[in-house]
């Protein structure tokens, strides 16, 4: 018996990459999101690439990310960038946006959110200013 994740129940993977590839739409064109947008290369498809990856695993699908780089460290790797609430709460709008867009019980999706919240809570690392 295959157990029941999160990640089979939002689609596998071709719902993991719609989720990733709306949330990279919302980062593009929000004015809102320009912060973390700039953190960012020019070209998007490295970072899609790799929180795609890393998803797939936190959701309990394949661990796509440690297989190729490792354990995420996800705090370690972040710290080149100044990351405030500012930031965490422009990555949440661009995620809660792309996961609005998902067709999934509403009880997965509050706890996908209130999940990464506290993940993207974790990245802050600066003080408010």
């Amino acid at each position: 018996m295959t157990s029941l994740t999160p990640y089979r129940l939002l689609g596998g993977e071709p719902a993991l990459r719609c989720l990733v590839d709306r949330f990279y739409f919302y980062m593009d064109i929000l004015p809102e999101a320009q912060g973390i947008r700039t953190m960012h290369q020019a070209d998007l498809a490295s970072a899609r690439d790799k929180l795609f990856k890393f998803l797939s695993g936190w959701l309990g699908g394949p661990n796509l990310f440690i297989e190729e780089f490792g354990h995420p460290m996800l705090r370690a790797r972040h710290l080149p960038f100044a990351i405030g609430e500012a930031e965490r709460d422009q990555w949440m709008l661009c995620m809660n946006k792309a996961l609005a867009e998902m067709t999934m019980d509403s009880q997965l999706r509050t706890t996908i959110q209130n999940a990464l919240q506290q993940l993207a809570t974790h990245m802050i690392n600066r003080e408010p200013d």
